[in-house]
């Protein structure tokens, strides 16, 4: 039977924490940090839920099935020392733009309460990136002071900057892209597209979420704009931009192709690594100022101009 959360390739990170668990001495505060799509989330659940004491063979304790009852109520969202922190919908249907304060004070709240099972509460927040600065301010408390037999894993895609004092409190792990075999794994395991793999460059999460038409047309259609620099014709551009902006997808495959392209070519050449930089920049940006589509589109076209033309 398959375990209730497969991670492929996060072994160290996994063991560090066990190791610091077993010492007796667990530290309060996780930053689980590394690319969006790489697997943290999925590594949060599992040691979550280890914790909480899901078990599976002997040899794998954290590898639980959904046979097992911990992670068979973990797994469902209803076990009531486990908390997890996301972005919730709003009064439209549509995914806020961030986490907000008020999320935060009731995890705060979660915290000051017992455990309803006598161990461990524990509260996930994914991601850092997603949440805004009072938010920040009122998670920094509670790192502060942390209740006794409190644990709070930090997803951090590093997308944005996060508060130097948070991060203080925090022991890190670190976790990579993947390698083919392990991201073939992930991707196999999940059930994803053949395409999802082409897509995902060691991040199987990335490849299933732009494994979709908008997602491989945008793809493709950056493929062919970066093929065609530094003399794209009015034609390509315009394609270019109108799939880049059908939807949140297409734009993040789209960028996915240009910061991929860039990063190719950023250790021999000054100008595309500043270009990656820029490219980032905007893209954050542009997320964060919920900018219209083709503007983003544009503007990320045009920081390919200079390191193309060194080419």
């Amino acid at each position: 039977m398959n375990p209730a959360w497969p991670l492929f390739g996060h072994d160290a990170a996994e063991t560090a924490f066990l190791e610091s668990a077993r010492t007796g001495k667990l530290h309060h505060g996780w930053l689980i940090e590394g690319p969006s799509g790489v697997g943290k989330a999925t590594l949060a659940h599992r040691l979550a839920a280890y914790m909480l004491g899901a078990r599976g063979p002997d040899t794998a304790p954290l590898d639980a099935t959904e046979e097992d009852p911990v992670a068979r109520i973990c797994l469902a969202g209803g076990h009531p020392d486990l908390r997890i922190v996301k972005r919730e919908l709003n009064d439209k249907g549509k995914l806020r733009q961030d986490i907000s304060v008020d999320q935060i004070r009731d995890l705060t709240h979660f915290f000051s309460l017992k455990p309803a099972q006598g161990g461990w509460r524990i509260g996930i927040i994914d991601s850092l990136d997603e949440l805004n600065r009072n938010g920040a301010n009122a998670l920094l408390k509670t790192l502060e002071e942390p209740p006794g037999h409190s644990l709070l894993f930090l997803v951090n895609h590093g997308s944005t900057s996060i508060l130097p004092t948070i991060r203080s409190r925090c022991r890190t792990l670190r976790v990579t892209p993947l390698g083919e075999d392990d991201t073939r794994k992930a991707l196999d395991s999940a059930g994803a597209p053949d395409e999802a793999f082409a897509l995902a460059r060691g991040r199987p999460g990335l490849g299933m979420r732009l494994a979709t038409p908008s997602g491989l047309a945008a793809a493709h259609a950056a493929k062919t704009l970066l093929k065609s620099l530094p003399r794209p014709n009015d034609g390509l551009v315009t394609d270019a931009l109108q799939t880049a902006s059908a939807d949140e997808t297409a734009m993040e495959a789209f960028q996915e192709e240009i910061l991929s392209w860039l990063a190719g070519r950023a250790e021999e050449d000054s100008s595309a690594a500043k270009a990656w930089l820029d490219v980032s920049r905007r893209a954050s940006e542009a997320r964060a100022l919920n900018m219209d589509p083709a503007q983003t589109a544009a503007k990320l076209i045009a920081g390919l101009y200079a390191p193309a033309r060194t080419h």
